[in-house]
């Protein structure tokens, strides 16, 4: 199958980017480097584009009340004008993937789901539906950036976009002439922005970014730096933390189910494993020598029996040592040494709890 393209790839490949596969799209995996990308956005700010990002638009009356009715996370909590993280479970509580909700209006509420789960989202939502409820495939319609790090603030104000609003909030502001969704979220752990911004012009936005933060160190980043920035934070990726085998529940994600609501996709399986307390659940690990953790590793306890599996590994730059996520049996305290199989080595390493790294995200 022939890979999607960005409405930026052009701009891409000028910049002599090192292009791979995410989600069915060719993407930027780096430009100068991994790690130098990765220090720009902890210790300046960084321009991804995260345009193979899914878009969905439910509409209609009663479109905010019928999707807190499908996905976990209570939209009752949030006011129009403010953005949430939520999931979307199948009924056995698998998590089909992770978006965030933008509430526009009781009537209007615009999805971003992952690139390869779209379809299958706007389908269940579809289906489920009532009438006068519809649901819009908008995957090519809009370019999704990301202005991330601790001077991304001077950035956008030097755009002339306002920087007040609050983490997890949206405002509809231009951005070199073109108006745009502009989003206080991110997934890096340090402050930052989304913007949303039609495809025919993505490029001049991109253009208008890059320019705005030069005097600030900004520099183009690449997906491999999104994947090590987030690792260091804790934070799950699907197919990797979440899939239709691992729950809400399983990855720590309980804060993001409404538990109190009277409905959602998958709720009675979710209050099963959450009362039961027996199922794998996700935990962080620190490499004690130099070992890296790769996903699908072992991991075992001092005994040697195993007693889970990495999700996501990498060498973390911030820390200059391996770190990992991993599924492990319940009741594996913090501090604990456990070992992971690296290839023909095993590996020491210690049960912590995520971020491995201080987050600014809600600063």
């Amino acid at each position: 199958m022939d890979l999607l393209h960005s409405p930026l790839h052009d701009r891409h490949v000028a910049l002599g980017a090192k292009l791979a596969e995410f989600g069915g799209w060719s993407m930027p995996l780096e430009y100068s480097g991994v790690v130098s990308e990765h220090a720009a956005v902890r210790e300046r700010v960084g321009l991804f584009d995260v345009s193979h990002l899914g878009k969905a638009l439910v509409r209609g009356t009663g479109a905010a009340d019928f999707v807190n009715s499908c996905l976990t996370n209570d939209l009752g909590r949030i006011r129009p004008g403010q953005a949430q993280y939520t999931l979307c479970c199948s009924e056995d509580g698998g998590t089909v993937d992770d978006l965030i909700a933008y509430l526009r209006h009781d009537f209007e509420v615009f999805l971003i789901p992952n690139a390869a789960n779209t379809a299958e989202v706007v389908r269940r939502l579809r289906a489920a539906a009532p009438e006068g409820v519809e649901v819009l495939d908008q995957h090519r319609e809009h370019a999704v950036l990301a202005v991330q790090g601790p001077r991304s603030d001077e950035v956008l104000t030097a755009l002339g976009v306002p920087v007040d609003h609050g983490y997890m909030s949206f405002v509809e502001a231009p951005i070199g002439g073109h108006e745009a969704t502009i989003c206080r979220t991110g997934y890096t752990g340090e402050r930052g922005y989304e913007l949303v911004v039609p495809v025919d012009v993505a490029g001049e936005v991109w253009d208008a970014v890059l320019e705005a933060g030069a005097d600030h160190g900004i520099v183009p980043c690449g997906l491999g730096a999104r994947d090590t920035l987030r690792t260091e934070m804790g934070y799950p990726l699907h197919g990797h933390e979440l899939s239709p085998e691992i729950s809400p529940v399983m990855a720590r994600a309980s804060w993001a189910v409404g538990w109190d609501k009277p409905e959602f996709w998958g709720k009675a399986a979710l209050e099963e494993q959450r009362a039961a307390k027996t199922v794998r659940t996700l935990r962080g690990l620190l490499a004690e020598g130099r070992g890296i953790p790769r996903p699908g590793m072992v991991v075992r306890n001092v005994e040697g029996h195993v007693i889970g599996e990495i999700t996501s590994g990498t060498f973390s730059p911030t820390l200059r040592k391996g770190i990992g996520l991993a599924l492990l049996e319940p009741g594996v305290p913090a501090d604990t040494t456990v070992t992971v199989d690296v290839r023909t080595r095993s590996e020491s390493f210690t049960v912590v709890k995520p971020p491995f790294v201080t987050s600014s995200t809600s600063s």
